[in-house]
């Protein structure tokens, strides 16, 4: 059954529900109504008898008949009977049937009771009957006849039954236009989807308007097509990217085994420079591939946060660069930082600046390297970045003119970025005073609730 079919049964049975509440209502008021009325004419002709004068008289044949004071003119007399304190039933004609005598009545005709109302049936005829208490020793009841208010009765809940019906028919039909109207930019978001199934096209979109909750719906839609459009849009750049920086040096690989497969003789020193380039060449592809595990890494959902002294971290880091970089001098100034992150990712971050800054220092140049308040400063004073491309040293694999004679795989920088931004932090670069490059990591120190995230948004 699908979920309109299931809306407009949910509508029409909540409008029969409705209707029929309200059929109930309108019979019990209006039957309340009828017999009221029927009330008030018992009550109308006892207070008539009770002002009269009732007595029974011996008719011809010796029984008991009663001498009633007739009712006003135009009322209703109704049947009357009078009942004995010892049960004796006195009726204006012997021959008619008697009313039913109840424990109540009797109590009546004792004087221990007081005039009610009941319902029954005499002769097969449904009546109204008011017992009140004549004179000491009897009780005197006055029935009419309730078949005027059943049929009336009867007519009325045949009509309501008709009016429920129509009702639900009515509600069904508008409950139906109500739901596709509703539905509509679910459909629409169904037919998307399966469109986006069918065609792997993430640039499908669907019209999303209106503040409700199926027009956020449609807006949330939208923007995850977006995220999923621009992440595989990154995965086949990466994959190009990749290709393309991997072909270089497959193709010299290639090209040096096969001189070296060959069966030519080659002079030791030609053979010397051709392995040497072999090993170099494996480096490089060594160093392109962990930067490309590297960032498939930070796609993976980050482990717990914990708290992590960045002083701390970046002194180990500036002890391994050291040793890596003996002709760099690291001048450190760190200060007591707590942040909140992955530990080993901030450890790829602060040590990719530093060799991106020894790899642009001089001969014996410097880098400084400063921590405070959750921030990592790294300046080095070489060359400094071009303002050309000061916009895209954080992109994968970007290399610029004068780095392109440089070893490296252009990756360091862009897992930079996206640790800090996985962190909630940010990266900059600039051209500092005096020459040189300054980067700056910035991350919320503990107790500013930074957001540590999966590492997806820039791939």
């Amino acid at each position: 059954m699908s979920f309109r079919v299931r809306l407009t049964l949910v509508a029409a049975a909540a409008v029969a529900l409705a209707v029929v509440l309200a059929s109930i209502v309108v019979y019990a008021v209006v039957r309340d109504q009828l017999v009221n009325e029927l009330d008030d004419s018992l009550r109308d002709r006892a207070a008539t008898i009770s002002r009269g004068h009732l007595d029974a008289r011996p008719d011809f044949r010796g029984d008991f008949f009663l001498d009633i004071p007739g009712p006003p003119l135009g009322g209703a007399g109704g049947y009357l009977q009078v009942v004995e304190e010892d049960g004796t039933t006195i009726r204006e004609d012997r021959d008619t049937p008697a009313i039913p005598v109840s424990d109540e009545v009797h109590d009546v005709a004792q004087g221990d009771g007081d005039a009610f109302f009941y319902d029954t049936k005499v002769g097969g005829t449904h009546v109204r009957v008011l017992t009140f208490p004549g004179r000491p020793g009897y009780a005197i009841q006055v029935a009419r006849s309730l078949a005027e208010v059943d049929d009336s009765l009867a007519r009325i809940k045949t009509l309501l039954i008709v009016i429920a019906l129509a009702g639900i028919a009515v509600a069904g039909a508008l409950g139906l236009l109500v739901s596709r109207a509703a539905l509509a930019p679910v459909t629409r978001l169904t037919e998307a989807t399966e469109r986006v199934t069918e065609t792997r096209d993430l640039s499908e979109r669907i019209d999303a308007t209106g503040e409700d909750e199926l027009g956020r719906l449609a807006a949330s839609f939208n923007t995850m097509l977006g995220a999923l459009e621009e992440s595989a849009r990154a995965q086949r750049q990466l994959v190009a990217d990749a290709s393309h920086e991997l072909r270089t040096p497959l193709t010299s690989l290639r090209t040096n085994f096969e001189v070296l497969m060959s069966e030519r003789e080659l002079a030791p020193d030609e053979r010397r420079r051709l392995l040497d380039d072999v090993v170099e060449q494996i480096a490089e592809m060594t160093t392109l591939i962990a930067g490309l595990i590297e960032l498939a890494r930070g796609e993976e959902q980050v482990p717990e946060p914990e708290d992590v002294r960045l002083d701390l971290l970046a002194d180990s880091a500036v002890d391994r660069a050291r040793r890596d970089r003996p002709g760099v001098t690291f001048v450190t100034d760190f200060h007591e930082s707590v942040v909140r992150g992955d530990r080993a990712s901030l450890e790829r971050a602060v040590a990719n600046l530093l060799d991106n800054a020894a790899k642009w220092s001089p001969p014996r140049g410097e880098v400084e390297v400063g921590v405070d308040g959750g921030t990592v400063s790294v300046r080095d004073h070489g060359p400094g970045i071009a303002d050309e491309d000061l916009p895209f040293v954080f992109d994968r694999f970007y290399r610029s003119r004068s780095a392109r004679t440089l070893p490296g795989s252009g990756l360091g920088l862009a897992i930079v970025r996206q640790v800090a931004e996985a962190h909630g932090g940010t990266v900059t670069a600039e051209r500092a005073d005096g020459g040189g490059t300054l980067m700056t990591l910035k991350l919320a120190v503990t107790g500013q609730q930074p957001i540590l995230r999966a590492f997806s948004e820039v791939t």
